[in-house]
C-alpha cells in the first residue's frame, strides 16, 4: 500500500498469533485478528472457531463463567459460548450417548493459512472427523474480513472423503453478550412461525424478542423459529449497534433462538443448523466425494 502516511500496515490491521500462558487458558494457541473496526479472536485448539469479537472495542460476544480452558473435561464446566461455538458432527443438542453438542468444537484445527495485507484479513484451517475402519470427513473452513469492515464471514466446507455414505449435523451457536446483549435491545427478524421449545419457553413466548434485565436463577428459553429469508438481528439503541446475522439458508435451513436472562449467566444465541433439536433431530447424509458448503456472516453497524 503506497500511502506517505503509514509507516507499516499493522497501524491499520494485523494478525497475530500466540500462545496462552496462564492458568485454565494455558496452551491454547491464538489468532488474534484486527481489521481495524473488528477484532476477533480465533481458537486453534477448538476448531478455529472465534472466541470473542470486538467492535470498535466493544465486546460482542457473551463468554460464560467457565472461561476458556484446554482441558477436557465435562460439558457444563467448559462450556465458554465464545462468539462462535461451531456444533456437530456427530450431534447437535443433547442426545443420548452423545456429548452435548458434539465434538468438532473440540477438534484442533490444522492452520493452512494466515493474510493480512489491502486486500483484508483471510484465515483457513482444517479440521477432521475421522475414525479406524469408519467416517473420514474434512472441514475445511475460511474466515475473512475486509480491512476496515463491518463484518467477518465463515464459510465451511464439508468434505466426505471416505467411501461409503456418512452422516452429519452442524449447529452454528453464535453468542451475543453484554454490552451488545442489554436490557431494552430487541431482536429484529422475518418470522414466519416460532415454536417454543419448553413450557417455560411456551410461558414466555410474548417476550421471544425482547431482551429484559438479569434474574437471578432464570430458566433460560428457546425456541424454533422458521425465518423467510435467513439474516436476523440484534438491535440495541443504548450502545447504537445493530449486530446481523446472516447465513446459507439452503444449506442451514433450521434456526433456534436461545436466551438466558439469568443473572451470571446473561446470554442470547443465534443458532443457524441443518436441524432442529430433541425428537425433531435428523441427520444430514454426504456421499463419498459429496461437499457442501455452509456460509455464515456476523457484521455490526454502528448509528453513529
Amino acid at each position: 500500500m503506497m500511502d506517505g502516511r503509514i509507516s507499516n500496515f499493522v497501524q491499520l490491521a494485523s494478525v497475530r498469533r500466540y500462545t496462552l500462558a496462564e492458568g485454565r487458558e494455558k496452551g491454547l494457541e491464538i489468532l488474534d485478528c484486527d481489521n481495524g473496526r473488528l477484532r476477533f479472536l480465533l481458537n486453534l485448539n477448538k476448531a478455529c472457531d472465534v472466541m470473542q469479537m470486538y467492535h470498535e472495542g466493544q465486546n460482542l460476544s457473551f463468554v460464560s463463567k467457565n472461561g476458556f480452558t484446554n482441558r477436557e473435561i465435562p460439558f457444563l464446566n467448559r462450556f465458554e459460548g465464545g462468539m462462535v461455538y461451531t456444533c456437530g458432527l456427530d450431534s447437535v443438542g443433547g442426545r443420548e450417548g452423545y456429548e452435548l453438542h458434539g465434538t468438532l468444537h473440540n477438534t484442533p484445527a490444522r492452520l493452512l493459512r494466515a493474510e493480512c495485507d489491502e486486500n483484508g484479513i483471510v484465515v483457513e484451517a482444517v479440521i477432521r472427523d475421522t475414525a479406524l475402519f469408519g467416517k473420514n470427513l474434512v472441514l475445511k473452513r475460511r474466515i475473512t474480513s475486509a480491512i476496515g469492515g463491518e463484518s467477518v464471514t465463515l464459510t465451511d466446507t464439508l468434505i466426505n472423503e471416505g467411501y461409503r455414505d456418512e452422516n452429519y449435523c452442524l449447529l452454528y451457536h453464535i453468542n451475543v453478550g453484554y454490552p451488545m446483549l442489554d436490557e431494552g435491545a430487541r431482536v429484529i427478524a422475518d418470522v414466519v412461525k416460532c415454536e417454543p421449545r419448553t413450557p417455560w419457553s411456551a410461558q414466555n413466548a410474548a417476550t421471544v424478542y425482547d431482551v429484559g434485565a438479569p434474574v437471578a436463577g432464570e430458566e433460560e428459553t428457546c425456541y424454533f423459529m422458521t425465518l423467510k429469508k435467513p439474516q436476523i438481528s440484534l438491535v440495541n439503541e443504548k450502545l447504537g449497534k445493530t449486530l446481523t446475522v446472516l447465513y446459507s439458508g439452503d444449506t442451514l435451513p433450521h434456526f433456534v433462538e436461545w436466551k438466558s436472562m439469568a443473572s451470571g449467566d446473561y446470554a442470547l444465541g443465534f443458532e443457524p443448523c441443518t436441524t432442529e433439536l430433541d425428537g425433531r433431530f435428523a441427520y444430514k447424509i454426504l456421499s463419498p466425494g459429496e461437499t457442501v458448503v455452509f456460509e455464515t456472516s456476523i457484521a455490526v453497524k454502528s448509528a453513529k
